[in-house]
């Protein structure tokens, strides 16, 4: 198999299925060695079952590509630092990590439990933290060993839940915005050593999301639409795009703009809060209205 990633090294977490299989199987499609990492737990995160993942290395391997089978928890400091060091030993090194394994536990605010709130943010977050930091580790030791640039990637999951909001998913969508603040960051971080980072918020019809999306999106956003776009952003011809957020629903390829400071006014001194009604009001008028989850603003508040 050869393709725009022919010898590259891709760790793919929570690809035993949905959006992180497809990732697995065009990361080989497009030469890859990959190593298919899922604890196979759960759309909740609740037990654990490698087989999702032993058959998406078996299709692999049936196509003429290589893979092999990873079932560490990626929350797990520990199983982290084994994810990245199985890949080294496996396939001689690590060139792209992609964070993708995930869970939801959907709940408003006002009924949400302690160990929902605290399973999802383990599992998004923590599970995208953990893996990049043993990666990062081992591709500044790389970068100083060769004195050349490592030309590695990081390619993170975020969601528009985490980037535009949504409603019943504060913990995941929490997650997913902290994720989004990790890759501007990691890509900051990363740049010494020749790696980039960058992020996806896709939109596609798979286990977790079938509750929410209907039946009839899932022709039209499937998600193997989405892993073309990281097979690019794992290539070496990726090189300068970092520090960006892709918004991917079926053939649709965004780029999601960040925080950015809006209508401001100065003054000296500090400001009473009494004058406040007659200053904050005007800046809020001014300030472009808060996107919705398609990440554009609703007809009405743009009139």
């Amino acid at each position: 198999m050869s393709g725009i990633c022919e010898g590259r090294v891709a760790v793919v977490t929570g690809a035993g299925r949905g959006i992180g299989r497809e990732h697995a199987l065009e990361l080989a499609r497009q030469g890859a060695s990959v190593v298919v990492n899922d604890l196979g737990g759960g759309p909740d995160g609740t037990g654990a079952d490698t087989s999702p993942a032993r058959q998406v290395v078996d299709e692999i391997l049936a196509a003429g590509g290589r893979a092999v089978v990873n079932g560490e928890d990626v929350s797990d400091w520990a199983g982290a630092e084994r994810l990245i060091a199985h890949a080294v030993s496996e396939f001689g090194g690590l060139d792209v990590l992609v964070n993708n394994a995930g869970i939801l536990r959907d709940r408003t605010i006002a009924s949400m439990t302690e160990d929902e709130w605290d399973a999802v943010i383990r599992v998004h977050l923590r599970g995208t933290v953990a893996p990049t930091r043993f990666a990062a580790a081992y591709w500044r030791a790389r970068a100083k060993e060769t004195g050349r640039p490592t030309h590695a990637r990081l390619i993170n999951t975020t969601s528009a839940s985490g980037i535009y909001g949504n409603f019943g998913q504060s913990n995941y969508g929490a997650a997913k915005g902290g994720v989004a603040s990790f890759t501007l960051i990691a890509a900051q971080e990363l740049a010494s050593c020749g790696a980039t980072a960058n992020a996806v918020a896709p939109a596609a019809h798979t286990r977790l999301t079938e509750a929410l999306m209907p039946e009839e999106y899932a022709r039209n956003l499937g998600p193997e639409h989405i892993s073309p776009v990281v097979a690019w952003l794992a290539s070496v011809g990726s090189q300068e795009v970092t520090g960006r957020i892709f918004d991917i629903a079926g053939g649709r390829i965004g780029v999601a703009e960040s925080w950015r400071l809006g209508p401001e006014v100065t003054r000296q001194g500090r400001w009473e809060a009494s004058e406040l009604g007659s200053v904050i009001p005007g800046l809020v008028a001014k300030a472009a209205p808060n996107v919705d989850m398609t990440g554009t603003v609703p007809a009405e508040a743009g009139r």
